[in-house]
């Protein structure tokens, strides 16, 4: 046997962006801790931009199998594009990045061919399952079971015509035929890309057509956990080959990491921006859940006029507030010229803000009460493990669906989707700090049991993790026995 055949190889491929990439580090991470050989592919803009405001390097430097690699996606060094241009980027990565990483894997740059490739489902299209060498795709999809399913229920309500939706009048007619999900999805809980009015829009044709491709993989892996989405997650494995429920991995990369003797720092930041830690101990100065902490994460950019609607909310509420204002949030004049100077002196008395917090740090800190945020999968589940009843301000994807659930059938949460008003704001932000704080705080709080309990030996995600490894090391052997056949 050639000494590179000696053990399984991952090679791990992430969408780029912030709410991708960093799922998928995690899991890398946990993959390194079984011993398993990693490749790690990234966006070589992506990558260096990590490189410079994280830890990326120091973590993974004691992974001696594991190495970082990049590629390009086709466009410009200084691109900043990413979600909101979709299909700028994904056209791009299919004339360039795509016979670009066909040629590295077969000219072994990647170093021996891959045993599978764990893939983000948001670009299926990436590998052609049927080219030689014909190596198995495991489909990382980083959002929600139930945002996952909502997505592939799409064709259907278009067939059915319950989509397209008719106007804002018809945003509260509730989705019929949804196995799973009878009496709680609206249209305006649908994933964003639904809301179009013309069927054959491209975003909702590439986003459909990606969820169907992600389906027919070789597997199928959710950052989430069956006390939260089993009935969904049962659902998936209806049509999925295989489905590997192993989230939360913040939490389960945590859990396995507090059996090393030696560790690196223990968050594992990922981030575009550098981390400003002094709002850590403005934190430390707080009474106990005392503080909202207000984050829309990597992506969402408002206006203006939004802007000063959430600021004026946040002084009108009387709460203290911890505001992640990173520097492209706002858009506009406004937006151009830095935060308003009289946001800086409204907030002098109870506010703090910071270009970007380390945010897992910050969620488990005992002044925090609550979570202003855009319901970002990672950001659902790193409020739900920190046990922080959250205030849902979703945008597009699957942030709507998310936060459908948060609200109505977690119950960990209330819902702002798609109103931006001062009045509104202060009043859910009271709802959650002290009106609905009993309620909230006992669904969340049994809800991070869940969550903690699932990652732990025994747990479900724990035996999840430790069935794909196994799958994966099955594979190898197998395809070791049909290259190495016995004499």
């Amino acid at each position: 046997m050639e000494q590179e055949e000696a053990e399984p190889h991952v090679l791990m491929f992430p969408f780029p962006a912030l709410g991708h990439v960093n799922p998928m580090l995690k899991l890398a991470e946990l993959l390194s801790l079984s011993g398993l050989r990693i490749t790690f592919l990234n966006i070589h803009r992506i990558h260096q931009t990590l490189v410079l405001h994280t830890n990326l390097q120091s973590r993974f430097s004691r992974f001696p199998k594991f190495r970082f690699q990049t590629i390009t996606d086709g466009l410009p060094p200084n691109y900043t594009g990413g979600l909101t241009k979709l299909s700028e980027l994904t056209h791009s990565m299919e004339a360039v990045t795509k016979p670009l990483l066909r040629q590295m894997l077969v000219s072994r740059q990647l170093g021996p061919i891959p045993t599978c490739i764990i893939l983000d489902g948001f670009f299926s299209f990436m590998v052609d399952v049927d080219a030689e060498p014909k190596i198995p795709v495991f489909c990382f999809r980083t959002v929600s079971a139930c945002s996952f399913w909502a997505y592939s229920s799409i064709p259907r309500l278009i067939e059915d015509g319950q989509l397209p939706v008719k106007g804002e009048e018809d945003m509260d007619r509730m989705i019929e035929g949804v196995a799973g999900m009878e009496n709680i999805l609206r249209c305006r809980d649908l994933p964003s890309f639904s809301r179009v009015g013309d069927q054959t829009d491209p975003i909702l044709q590439y986003s459909v057509n990606q969820t169907i491709q992600s389906s027919k993989a070789h597997s199928l892996i959710l950052n989430t956990f069956e006390d939260l989405e089993g009935p969904i997650l049962s659902r998936l494995r209806s049509r999925c080959p295989n489905v590997y429920a192993i989230g939360p991995l913040h939490a389960h990369l945590k859990s396995r990491l507090s059996g090393e003797i030696t560790r690196p720092e223990p968050e594992s930041s990922n981030g575009y921006w550098k981390v400003d830690r002094s709002c850590l101990a403005w934190l430390d100065a707080q009474p106990s859940k005392s503080v909202v902490y207000v984050s829309f994460g990597s992506v969402t950019v408002m206006g203006d006029r939004q802007f000063r609607e959430f600021w004026h909310g946040l002084v009108d509420s009387g709460r203290r507030f911890l505001w992640v204002v990173r520097p492209n949030l706002v858009g506009g004049k406004d937006g151009e010229n830095g935060i308003p100077a009289e946001l800086v002196e409204g907030t002098k008395e109870r506010g703090c803000m910071v270009g970007w917090a380390p945010q897992e740090e910050v969620l488990r800190h005992e002044a925090i009460g609550g979570f202003l945020t855009h319901c970002g999968w990672n950001s659902t589940l790193e409020g739900i493990v920190s046990s922080v009843p959250m205030i849902c301000w979703p945008q597009f994807a699957d942030q709507l669906t998310n936060s459908r659930y948060v609200s109505e059938v977690w119950r960990i949460g209330v819902d702002m989707k798609d109103v931006c008003d001062r009045e509104i704001v202060a009043r859910m932000v009271n709802d959650v700090m002290e009106n609905r704080r009993n309620e909230l705080m006992g669904s969340v709080i049994e809800t991070a049991k869940l969550a903690n309990t699932s990652v732990e030996e025994g747990g479900s995600s724990f035996r999840d993790l430790e069935r794909m490894i196994n799958d994966i090391r099955l594979l190898w052997r197998r395809r070791i026995k049909r290259s190495f056949p016995p004499a």
